[in-house]
């Protein structure tokens, strides 16, 4: 199973380098995609900065959004929750001090292992951190 975390979910609803790849990944069959509500939270929160910057007009916005959530309807994602245990896991690694994780980002680690998935980011500081605490992960490039 694969954990998209927000950063390599976006690119596949709204033009970007990586867009390829992350299409061929969550086109193929025989892979199972889980996302978390963080996803659908920071996914909302990239949609209002881009829309605050001008770099996207309404109507696209609601097409983007309206998109992720049919997809999430029609049972394309399976769900990875962000359980008090993610919360405590999340805590430990940032107490350990040994990557630049941040709160979100701890988070979404704790989730794909949790979930014992493999997470899928464009993110380097959080595949970093995910290779530092021996959780599998795949970086999206361009």
């Amino acid at each position: 199973m694969l954990y998209f975390d927000t950063s390599a979910l976006f690119p596949y609803y709204r033009p970007e380098a990586c867009s390829n790849k992350v299409q061929k990944l969550l086109r193929d069959p025989k892979t199972r995609v889980c996302i978390s509500p963080l996803v659908e939270v920071e996914f909302a929160s990239v949609l209002s900065r881009l829309r605050r910057m001008k770099e996207l007009d309404e109507a696209s916005a609601l097409a983007i959004q309206a998109a992720l959530e049919e997809d999430a309807a029609n049972g394309c994602f399976e769900r990875a929750l962000v359980s008090l245990e993610a919360f405590h896991l999340a805590r430990e690694w940032l107490l350990s001090r040994k990557s630049a994780l941040r709160t979100l980002d701890a988070l979404h680690l704790a989730a794909a292992s949790l979930a014992n998935a493999k997470l899928v980011t464009a993110d380097e500081t959080l595949m970093k951190a995910a290779q530092r605490f021996g959780i599998p992960s795949m970086l999206i490039r361009a």
